[in-house]
């Protein structure tokens, strides 16, 4: 493989839920654009502030990479289609054809398609008390505030859920990767970005209010709306021996829900990012050193009223209440 220059993804902090799933869809999107180029990510523990590094197979600019991450995320986009369903509210009747259908098209076509309906439900765990199925627990939106998770989920990396912002394109992945975030774009997202969990006590005024509601960071969301189609959900139990929709990463503990994912060192690709995160002792202190893991960030699904957000990501911590090395 010839040698590349790497690029810092300065936008993509460590703790950040939406930055690590813009993570996986960067990746995803140049593979699909053009695979030649081999992309990994390691990270650099030497340098401050931590942040992501990519590594390719020739060398590229920062415009190029946008450019052709745009390629790959838009032809992945193209089979994000729910039929103009807005809400993950499926019967679990419904669930279980639109999945045998999408099995049955992905042996003649692209598996782009039933992976992402595989990422967001399975007909295996219903809702408590409902005839509808569990979506992915990175689903947080359920109607709230005419809230629709796969109506975003089906438009946002499409670049067609803008309010009134402008920027489009690879425009919006160029800032959100090479640049730290300034979150003013005023487009929908899916409240994965823990800055999304606005608060009245902490605010000058409503966050209702078009003056203090905060924007946010589109090319993220972007990447991240296909980067949740790799994170395929499957029946499981939480700790209260309860039926729960588990995803590679996550975890039900004390009635809530958390996700995982490791800080590593050497170049890794997608593929094998994704067995880290499905490995059954990611969250166990140096489990994973040989891999080159050196951290592990947990971050914690929370309701606000209504709404729900996610936390800021912390450091596992090892069983004497140390960060884990």
């Amino acid at each position: 493989m010839t040698a590349s220059t790497p690029h810092c993804l300065l936008g993509l902090e460590p703790d950040n839920l939406l930055a690590f799933l813009a993570l996986l869809g960067l990746l995803r999107a140049l593979e699909k654009a053009d695979d030649a180029l081999k992309p990994r990510i390691s990270w650099d523990l030497d340098q401050t502030p931590t942040r992501p590094t990519l590594h390719l197979s020739r060398s590229m600019t920062q415009d190029e990479i946008a450019g052709i991450a745009e390629e790959g995320l838009l032809s992945i986009a193209s089979t994000h289609d729910f039929g103009g369903r807005n809400g993950a509210d499926y019967s679990r009747e419904e669930c279980r054809e639109v999945l045998t259908r999408e099995a049955k098209a992905a042996r003649q076509d692209s598996r782009l398609s039933v992976d992402l309906h595989a990422a967001v439900m399975t007909d295996a765990v219903l809702r408590a008390g409902k005839d509808q199925v569990s979506p992915t627990p990175l689903c947080l939106m359920f109607g709230q505030g005419h809230q629709h998770f796969l109506q975003r989920l089906e438009c946002v990396p499409r670049g067609s859920a803008s309010k009134k912002d402008e920027s489009t394109g690879s425009v919006t992945l160029s800032e959100a990767l090479f640049h730290p975030w300034q979150r003013k774009d005023k487009t929908f997202s899916f409240r994965w970005d823990p800055a999304e969990d606005v608060r009245y006590a902490l605010m000058a005024g409503n966050p209702k209010n078009p003056r203090y509601k905060p924007g946010t960071q589109h090319g993220a969301n972007r990447l991240a709306a296909i980067g949740v189609g790799v994170l395929s959900v499957s029946p499981g139990l939480g700790d209260d021996r309860r039926s729960r929709c588990l995803i590679p990463g996550g975890d039900f503990s004390d009635h809530q829900f958390s996700f995982a994912w490791p800080i590593w060192t050497a170049p890794a690709t997608l593929t094998a990012i994704l067995a880290m995160l499905s490995h059954p002792r990611l969250r166990e202190p140096r489990a994973l050193e040989r891999f080159g893991v050196r951290h592990v960030m947990v971050a914690r699904r929370i309701s606000v009223g209504k709404y729900m957000n996610v936390s800021q990501a912390r450091p596992q911590l090892s069983e004497s209440g140390s960060v884990s090395p």
